[in-house]
């Protein structure tokens, strides 16, 4: 065995917390109940529950847990009564605690360690007159505990996620300064172009959640949490943009000039972004006054008709509209030359041009708006149109409470998985806890401690935990049975095998996996309880009992409730997702071309992807063949992102009826439209029907040829300049949109490239 030093570390914490608590009550002050439960608040804690970051916030988060944990034992004291009422209490303290994890992270690795401090109390026996010993023993645990966070090789703090956006933002600058040199005619070397790209790429994919530790992930419903994200997903949108504009380059002063502004908005925004650490603090808040100005230039530049010989470029193309050997499922996503740009003469290519450096500039405004919001600045007032709210900072002007309410509400719904979860988990412990008073089971707190720590999101992984659980506690009791047999009533012995026993245990686990966790877990508690009062071997064997009675219960309750966890409902809420994104594309255009009004179908979508979103992410957690599940499950979740998010800017830049295109009308732009929901709704009846993959690809085959096909044909006479530029950026998002579609259908390498405008959804 060779733990990582972290788990060493935490090991010997826990242990000192625990055994120091211990030893001062049972033999110091000859206070059994204070002494155990000193003990297991020390365990729940620093054990069950992950409370991860610096050391200081180690020990705030556990010293704000001291309330939860008062009234938690209280109430498991007072109920402890009679086995129904404890059930009940136990049905509603593990609805209430695991449906909080939709707070954030820090209160999902708090759930685990919060439900023990209730279970421990509930059962008998019932002794009200003991619930004073109690709260000083949890009290003292807790505070031994977080002493120990502090003195006892204290955890550094973690890379801050706000570093990373930095570091990213800052690479993105580094690319744009790249793109305004190349529209300005000073192109650079392809190696400075192909490199700057890749360290762009590299920091961009270290803002995955999958990347950043759980508790350090910006998760929660506070503004704060939210303006990260919003940051971190706007990041995201300007890179690919700046990445389009160096395969477009071509001489474009306008688009160079707005560029370097921003360029210059990234670096502002960096050096705005608060570090944690010794010496690290933030510089001035930015702002995007200059940046604005310049958008309002270069968006009032493009409102000049264009010269004659100057023909508008097809909607995506160069960069939509590629050759036909790259436009197979199986093409990789990305160009291969990103310096190189693609043929065409000027004239095709400089509307694409100016859409992609608009853009870009979009993007860098979100991130300057999301810094400030992070960093409590005021913004100006919601310029969203009252029947196209909530807008892209919605969250940025309610109060705190209010964001977290509408993080609960949205998820009180059977769709969320959070909701499911703690369903699932109430379920399962208040059977749990009425199966072992009813059979009147010796500690049969251990029947609901093997239920909450073994149980998961599926059954599959519940069965896939239990036999090296099960085969871990009976090694353990076995080698229990032959300790208690062997040393007797000597409860020095035991009291000096405890603290290495302990600090094996705790770090076996982790190392090792959950069979030496169970059976070494096992004999720590037969060496507490035999302190505490005379044992038999026979305590190892209600030890297994226990734990298999538990294990059970899991089972059941996973295969009752949801027994495919989050894979079964993701292809259906995916599906779900881009029937919601195809009636979000179709309204927008509807919109900026003036034949229609707002509906809430971009509301609906926005609400529709935050389900989905979780509903991936546990997903990914669970024990699964992704290859063997179907398509690619990220590229189809990016798609519907893409329509919702994208939708924002166009709607926010574009006025209601100007988005008229050269030829046809609004009618041609919305046949368009009508096209990529068609392709979309095409995807998601694939996804339901579990076809192939590329089911579809016929369908986005179409939409593609006939949005080029329109475009291609230049502008009619006489046409705006402003009305022609406008459809040129609704054309670019729904080739984009059809781009997303069509990773759906090729080979899975991993996360797919980050599509869709900056913005954040509610809830």
């Amino acid at each position: 065995m060779n733990p990582a030093p972290a788990v060493v570390h935490r090991a010997v914490r826990v242990t000192a917390a625990a055994c120091a608590g211990f030893y001062a009550f049972r033999y110091g002050l000859d206070r059994p109940v204070a002494a155990t439960y000193a003990l297991f608040a020390a365990v729940a804690l620093g054990v069950l529950a992950r409370v991860e970051g610096a050391a200081r916030t180690r020990a705030r988060t556990i010293l704000l847990t001291l309330p939860f944990a008062w009234g938690l034992v209280c109430l498991g004291t007072v109920l402890a009564a009679h086995s129904w009422a404890a059930a009940l209490g136990m049905v509603a303290v593990g609805f209430a605690v695991s449906y909080g994890s939709v707070g954030g992270p820090r209160m999902v690795g708090l759930a685990n360690g919060l439900q023990l401090l209730y279970i421990l109390p509930c059962f008998p026996p019932y002794s009200p007159d003991t619930l004073p010993q109690r709260l000083l023993g949890v009290t003292a645990g807790l505070l031994l505990l977080t002493v120990a966070e502090l003195l006892l090789w204290p955890e550094p703090a973690p890379p801050d996620y706000r570093g990373r956006l930095a570091r990213a933002a800052l690479a993105l600058a580094d690319l744009a300064d790249l793109a305004a040199d190349a529209c300005a005619g000073r192109p650079a070397a392809p190696d400075a172009v192909t490199g700057a790209a890749e360290r762009a790429r590299a920091h961009l994919d270290e803002l995955r959640f999958s990347k950043v530790p759980v508790m350090e992930r910006p998760a929660g419903a506070g503004a704060v949490d939210r303006a990260l994200t919003h940051c971190a997903s706007s990041l995201r949108y300007t890179g690919p943009q700046l990445l389009r504009m160096l395969r477009l380059a071509r001489p474009h002063p306008g688009a160079a000039r707005l560029t370097a502004v921003t360029a210059r908005a990234l670096r502002a925004a960096a050096a705005g972004l608060p570090r944690a650490g010794p010496g690290q603090g933030a510089g001035p808040v930015p702002d995007t006054g200059v940046l604005d100005r310049e958008l309002a230039a270069f968006d009032a530049a493009r409102a000049v008709p264009p010269e004659p010989d100057a023909a508008l470029e097809p909607t995506a193309a160069p960069e939509h509209a590629v050759p036909p050997e790259r436009t197979g499922p199986t093409a990789p996503p990305g160009p291969t030359a990103p310096h190189a740009a693609p043929p065409g003469n000027d004239g095709r290519v400089r509307p694409a041009l100016g859409t992609a450096a608009l853009d870009s500039a979009e993007g860098a405004r979100f991130v300057v708006r999301a810094v400030r919001v992070g960093r409590g600045a005021a913004l100006p007032s919601d310029e969203t149109p009252a029947d196209q709210r909530p807008g892209p900072f919605w969250y940025a002007y309610d109060p705190a409470p209010l964001l977290w309410w509408r993080r609960f509400r949205a998820n009180l719904t059977p769709r969320s998985v959070a909701f499911r979860n703690a369903l699932r988990t109430a379920g399962a412990l208040g059977a749990a806890r009425l199966l072992a008073g009813g059979l009147d089971l010796s500690h049969g707190f251990w029947v609901l401690l093997a239920t909450l720590t073994l149980m998961r999101t599926s059954a599959a992984d519940t069965r896939t935990t239990l036999r090296p659980a099960l085969v871990g506690t009976t090694v353990g009791a076995a080698v229990t049975a032959a300790v208690l047999l062997t040393v007797g009533e000597h409860p020095l012995v035991y009291a000096l095998a405890l603290p290495p026993v302990m600090l094996i245990a705790f770090t076996a686990g982790p190392a090792l996996g959950p069979a030496w966790g169970q059976g070494l877990f096992t004999l720590v508690v037969a060496l507490v309880f035999t302190q505490l009062a005379p044992a038999s071997w026979r305590l190892a064997e209600d030890r297994v009992v226990n734990v298999a009675t538990g294990a059970a219960i899991g089972i059941l309750a996973g295969l009752c409730a949801w027994p495919r966890g989050g894979a079964q409902d993701l292809r259906r809420r995916t599906a779900g997702l881009l029937e919601d994104g195809a009636d979000a594309l179709r309204e927008t255009v509807a919109v900026v071309t003036g034949t229609g009004r707002p509906g809430g179908a971009l509301r609906r979508a926005r609400r529709s992807a935050l389900l989905t979103e979780a509903m991936y992410a546990q997903y990914r957690c669970e024990r699964h063949d992704p290859a063997g599940d179907g398509p690619n499950w990220q590229a189809a979740v990016l798609a519907g992102q893409h329509a919702v998010r994208g939708a924002e800017p166009l709607l926010a830049r574009i006025p209601p009826g100007t988005a008229t295109p050269h030829r046809g009308g609004a009618r041609a732009l919305l046949r368009h439209a009508d096209d990529v929901a068609a392709a979309f709704r095409r995807q998601a009846a694939a996804l339901r029907a579990r076809e192939p993959a590329d089911a579809a690809q016929p369908a986005v085959t179409r939409a593609r040829a006939a949005l080029v096909a329109e475009l291609d044909g230049g502008p009619a006479p006489g046409t705006d300049g402003r009305v022609s530029v406008h459809a040129v950026d609704v054309a670019v998002w729904l080739a984009g949109l059809l781009d997303d579609l069509q990773q759906i259908h090729g080979p899975i390498h991993g996360p797919g490239p980050a599509g869709g405008a900056p913005s954040s959804s509610p809830g």
